[in-house]
This record gives C-alpha cells, sequence and structure tokens, in this order.
C-alpha cells in the first residue's frame, strides 16, 4: 500500500493522499479503535476540526485538529463539508472546513471515517433508541431488580458506566437523557431529574416527576418557569409532600386566586415581583413603569392581605405561587 501511495503521489498528489486515507482507517479498523479514535484521525489528516453526532445513540464527539477533544453543544454548519452513517441518513460526521470547498482527500476523509464509526456504532451501542416504552419503563421501574435495569440500558444503547437525567412530561412517555445534554429537554413542561448512574435512575425519575409539578405554562394565567431541574429545588422540593394535588388549597392559594380574579394582570405581575431581584427589574420584566408597578402592588396587597415589598412578604408570596402549581392535579 506505500509502495502503491508512493506511485501515486508522484502521478497525483491528491489520489495518493486518498490512498494513504484509506490504508490509515483500514489499520485503525483492524485495531478496532473506538469512535473518538476515528474522529481525531479525520481531524488530524483533514486539518480542521471534526465532529461526529448520532443523537439516536447519544453519542456526540469533536476534536480539534491538534487531537484534543473538546465537544461542543452548538449545531453543525450545514456548509462544512458531512457525510451519513447510513445511506438514506442525515448528516453525522462533519469536517469544520467552511474556507474553501471540500477537497478530494476530504471526501475520502469523510467516507472512511463514517462507515469505521458505522461498524463500531453498531457493535457497541447497538441500533436501539430510547422510543422502546417497555425497557425505559424497565429502566426507570424502583422495584425492578438491578440486572433488569442493566439489561434495559444495554438494550437502549446506554453507556452503564455513564451518567443520565430521567425527564417527565405532562400527560407523555418518560425520557431519559445523557446528564450533560441539557438543550435536548422536550419543549413545553418538563421536570429534570438529578445526574444518576444507569443503577440510580429510578430516583431520578421520583425527583423528575416531583420537580414537573413545580412547572408552569409560563402563560399570563400560568406564570413560572416551564422547565424545572429537580437539582435545583433544594428546600423547596419538600413543599411537594405537603401540599396534596386536588386537595382543598392552603389560604394563602385561595388568597391569589380570589385576587387574579379581581385583576387579571396580577398573575403575572406577582411571578415578575417573586423572580427578580429588584422592583425595578420587576417592572422591565411585567413590561410596565416603576410607577405603575408600585400602585399595582399597592392594590394587590389590599386585595391579598399581606405586603410584598418586605423579604418577608416576598417569601410568602412566592410560597403561595409554588403552592398555587402543586394543587394542580
Amino acid at each position: 500500500m506505500k509502495e502503491l501511495a508512493g506511485r501515486l503521489t508522484a502521478l497525483d498528489p491528491d489520489a495518493g493522499a486518498a490512498v494513504r486515507v484509506i490504508a490509515y482507517f483500514d489499520r485503525l479498523a483492524e485495531s478496532r479503535a473506538g469512535v473518538e479514535a476515528l474522529v481525531r484521525g479525520a481531524a488530524v489528516l483533514s486539518g480542521v476540526p471534526a465532529r461526529l453526532v448520532d443523537p439516536d445513540r447519544l453519542v456526540r464527539v469533536r476534536v480539534e485538529a491538534d487531537g484534543t477533544r473538546r465537544d461542543t453543544e452548538l449545531p453543525p454548519d450545514p456548509a462544512w463539508p458531512s457525510a451519513a452513517l447510513t445511506p438514506d441518513g442525515a448528516p453525522a460526521l462533519w469536517l469544520e472546513r467552511a474556507d474553501a470547498r471540500p477537497s478530494v482527500v476530504d471526501a475520502v476523509i469523510l467516507e472512511r471515517a463514517a462507515g469505521a464509526a458505522r461498524l463500531v456504532l453498531d457493535r457497541t451501542r447497538g441500533r436501539a433508541t430510547l422510543d422502546d416504552p417497555a425497557l425505559v419503563e424497565t429502566l426507570l421501574d424502583a422495584t425492578a431488580a438491578e440486572p433488569a435495569r442493566l439489561h434495559a440500558a444495554r438494550r437502549l444503547g446506554l453507556d452503564t458506566a455513564a451518567s443520565f437525567r430521567a425527564v417527565a412530561v405532562p400527560g407523555g412517555p418518560p425520557r431519559v437523557l445523557p446528564a450533560d445534554v441539557r438543550h435536548a429537554v422536550p419543549a413545553g413542561r418538563a421536570g429534570v431529574g438529578p445526574a444518576a448512574p444507569v443503577t440510580g435512575l429510578p430516583r431520578s425519575w421520583a425527583a423528575a416527576r416531583t420537580a414537573l409539578r413545580f412547572t408552569a405554562e409560563g402563560t399570563a394565567q400560568d406564570p413560572g418557569p416551564r422547565v424545572v431541574h429537580a437539582d435545583e429545588l433544594g428546600g423547596l422540593a419538600l413543599l411537594a409532600d405537603l401540599v396534596v394535588p386536588g386537595a382543598e388549597p392552603p389560604p394563602d392559594v385561595r388568597a391569589v386566586e380570589s385576587a387574579a380574579a379581581d385583576a387579571p394582570w396580577l398573575l403575572a405581575t406577582l411571578h415578575a415581583v417573586t423572580a427578580t431581584a429588584s422592583l425595578r427589574a420587576a417592572a422591565a420584566e411585567a413590561n410596565v413603569h416603576h410607577s405603575t408597578l408600585q400602585d399595582r402592588l399597592a392594590h394587590a396587597e389590599h386585595l391579598l392581605g399581606w405586603p410584598m415589598r418586605t423579604p418577608q412578604g416576598r417569601l410568602r408570596l412566592h410560597l403561595a405561587l409554588t403552592m398555587r402549581r402543586l394543587t394542580r392535579s
């Protein structure tokens, strides 16, 4: 192969380089190299960063031209040279070359690296995705035996040594995401559990369902966060055990509901007060003048029966709005 590459280089430098690329990836494949080694080879040979993204199998690898791995969540540029892992699939391997047209050598690098990566992923991750409800249910079931959960994780293509987060959404199936992938949280309301190994995912799932109760629609009549991470709740999570969904709301919640019926702007204004660091910031959040906010707060204090411009009053208001979300069925 070396002799052939040398002869071709004398006739056509690109052809000689392409043969050397083929030989390089053949050696990696024979040595059963992993995905990171293949992406590193693509980056070093091309002289630009390379990245491989396979969302179905939760794989994201990016390597700089000097061989240093440096992953990113920024989306690839569609203009970069790319290759799919399957004939009819979407692009999954990119060379971050935006300043010039792709060369013949780039095309060979992409083709050989993608083909080798596909074989590695099929061998190590399988083709299963997190769309199998029965396997996900086993993975999150606290009563399932640990070997059964590990078996489900392997069938789903999860790395049993990595960490993941369970995600709960209203009326939808549970999801499991890599611990460091926050942008993949589904749109709409969602509760996100803490990072946990495969064997700890039932606890993450329980926490995700609790976090979901703290979410809101994000509208004027249901203001609040649409996505809540359980590990950011702290002591507020204890309220979930005290406030029973569908039961008689606490007195402060009833006061908020009564006041909201009198003033349509009230809920959004009160949320702005509890979600910002100052009244001026709250006025900007509510999109009103500072003096208008002061007038609204005076009216709200009259309706609710307690002050909201003191630390104690704002804490009471925050708890009332939080309990309002927790009382939902």
